[in-house]
């Protein structure tokens, strides 16, 4: 079984109360004591998790150059979902479904962030590309805080034709660009959505751009021209979320986003 090296106490502690991965071992760093230290051992404990403290140079050693704050863990690898499977899945469990794509994120600290926003969020499911983008590192589950062990997440090889396959699910795709014409705010999204976010520096791709129903800016006041890649998912994820909120009934086929500006 491939391992990998969970960093921080956030990671550390959601890993265990998720229980999705297997946990080998965990290492404390001797003079570190608080309520999250407390209850990685205790939950190590409960379901019969190995633990040793450690000098901080150890951990570090084990951390391998990612800041540990006194906790490291020895898993099983991040696994990923079937990206097909995984849509039929939340169209089963839920009427309205959010989705978040990335197309070609490559900083591990951007696709941790967004993953944390996604989780808190309640995203149904993270669509991720497997060439030139990041997976899930160490770095990444250390920078979402632990949302990774509670997210779905799934790797497409092509995320146009997957985009394409998605609109034939009833699945409706909202780019986020800065250049459109058209203010998220402008649109009512009360309907089963998939939002794109693009890659740092050049945003979203040509076919990805063409494969969306709706490309939406989200209007600034100030000088900066754009957000960041987990700035814009933040917005965007939780309008539509405050959207679907309102909803008091849904048609069984959904509704078509219509703008309204």
């Amino acid at each position: 079984m491939t391992e990998q090296i969970l960093v921080g106490p956030h990671a550390v502690l959601e890993a265990l109360r998720a229980g999705r991965r297997q946990i080998d071992r965990i290492y404390l760093a001797r003079e570190r004591y608080d309520p999250r230290i407390t209850e990685i051992i205790k939950r190590a404990r409960d379901g019969g998790v190995p633990f040793t403290q450690e000098t901080r140079q150890r951990l570090g050693e084990l951390a391998k150059g990612v800041t540990h704050q006194g906790v490291v863990a020895v898993v099983s690898a991040a696994g990923y979902d079937d990206p097909f499977e995984l849509v039929t899945r939340i169209k089963a469990a839920t009427p309205m479904p959010l989705l978040l794509l990335l197309d070609g994120v490559q900083d591990p600290q951007n696709l941790g962030a967004i993953m944390r926003t996604a989780e808190a969020a309640g995203v149904d499911g993270l669509f991720i590309t497997k060439h030139r983008a990041v997976g899930i590192t160490s770095a990444v589950a250390k920078a979402s805080a632990g949302a990774s062990e509670h997210l779905p997440v799934a790797r497409v090889g092509g995320l146009p034709a997957f985009l394409a396959w998605l609109k034939d699910q009833g699945i409706w795709i909202v780019g986020a660009d800065p250049s459109a014409t058209q203010s998220l705010y402008g649109i009512d999204m009360c309907a089963p959505m998939g939002v794109v976010i693009g890659g740092e520096h050049r945003g979203l791709t040509v076919l990805v751009r063409q494969r969306c129903d709706l490309l939406a800016r989200i209007p600034a006041c100030g000088r900066v021209a754009s957000l960041n890649a987990a700035a814009a998912a933040a917005i965007f994820l939780f309008e539509i979320r405050r959207q679907h909120s309102v909803i008091k009934q849904i048609p069984a086929n959904g509704r078509e986003p219509v703008i309204v500006s």
